[in-house]
């Protein structure tokens, strides 16, 4: 029974996933020239640095071009690989469901820290001078004196885990308690907080811990009053429809890479990744289906706390969204 159960929550969700899905530009052959896509979590002059000399081992790897690709803003990774434009990816966990549902893509490993953990936290941060503000519910007064800066619309740490945690369990929407709310990548949010031209943001450990080993002085500057709970690690992310050939291929290489070759090479490398990563971890899909979660509560919050739908309205999309609920905590519990 329990079999066909899960079974049906499986095909309903990939039923759903497939419609989404389906206007995907599906790739003709393997490419001869495998793009790399990097989120923006910082400015590209700074990810170049970090993940170039990695894609040069990857292209040794496997005797192909490997040639990064950059956006503005997460979309646009998403977006280019949803167009063919983009074959690989390093997506944050909620980037990483929209480019599983609306890119054809699949996750293939995930990343660690340099000490073997896994994971890391979001953080609301503000100036260590504002003394008045040190908790959540220092910025709750929502009497528009504060600006705010939040993340980009598809980042995990950045946009949907506070959006949860901070503003939808609060019941506090952040265009109605702030001044001003601006979007930016991590980095750029946490130079806003250090020079004072937001008093609070959302920013996450790696970025703080980045900041900490490359710019201290900086880093002092800032200070953490609110901490959520522990993020699954970023996935990588690539094309479903290459190769299984390829797609071995490229796995091979990065579960290899800081094992086997030139290991004291690779593992110094990676550690000039964000703040330090470690050796990557065999993942796929499942991995996505906390954040799943994580958005449902967050749409079920917002549902419930409604002013312009009736009893009967939120009645329904609150039940639609424990349906969906329902199937993937059955999925979590038997992944």
């Amino acid at each position: 029974m329990f079999k066909k159960t899960l079974f049906a929550a499986a095909v309903t969700m990939m039923v759903s996933n497939a419609a989404n899905a389906a206007d995907y530009k599906p790739l003709d052959k393997d490419p001869e020239v495998i793009n790399f896509g990097i989120i923006s979590t910082e400015s590209s002059s700074n990810l170049k640095e970090q993940w170039m000399p990695f894609l040069a081992d990857m292209e040794k790897a496997l005797g192909m071009k490997v040639e990064a690709f950059f956006a503005p803003d997460y979309a646009g990774i998403i977006e280019a690989m949803r167009f063919g434009k983009v074959h690989v990816a390093w997506y944050g966990n909620k980037s990483a469901i929209e480019a599983v549902d609306r890119s054809g893509g699949e996750v293939f490993v995930k990343t660690t820290k340099a000490d073997g953990s896994q994971g890391y936290y979001s953080h609301i941060i503000t100036h260590v001078d504002n003394k008045n503000i040190n908790t959540l519910d220092d910025i709750f007064k929502c009497d528009q004196s504060l600006d705010f800066g939040a993340g980009d619309p598809n980042s995990t740490s950045g946009f949907l885990v506070p959006g949860y945690y901070v503003f939808a369990k609060n019941n506090i929407e952040p265009k109605d308690c702030f001044k001003t709310n601006r979007t930016a990548n991590h980095e750029t949010n946490l130079m806003a907080v250090a020079n004072k031209q937001v008093h609070i943001a959302t920013n996450n450990s790696e970025q703080i811990g980045r900041t900490l080993q490359n710019q201290p002085d900086i880093a002092k500057k800032i200070k953490v009053i609110w901490t959520s709970p522990l993020i699954p690690s970023d996935p990588m992310v690539y094309r479903k429809d290459m190769s299984e050939e390829l797609k071995s291929r490229i796995k091979a290489f990065f579960l290899a890479y800081g094992r086997m070759g030139d290991v004291e090479h690779a593992k110094a490398v990676l550690g000039g990744m964000s703040d330090g990563q470690g050796m990557y971890l065999s993942s796929d899909n499942t991995q996505l289906y906390p954040v799943r979660q994580l958005e449902y509560f967050k749409n079920k919050l917002k549902v419930e706390g409604s002013e312009g739908l009736s009893n009967e309205e939120k009645q329904a999309k609150a039940k639609a969204i424990d349906a969906q609920l329902a199937e993937l905590d059955i999925l979590v519990k038997h992944q």
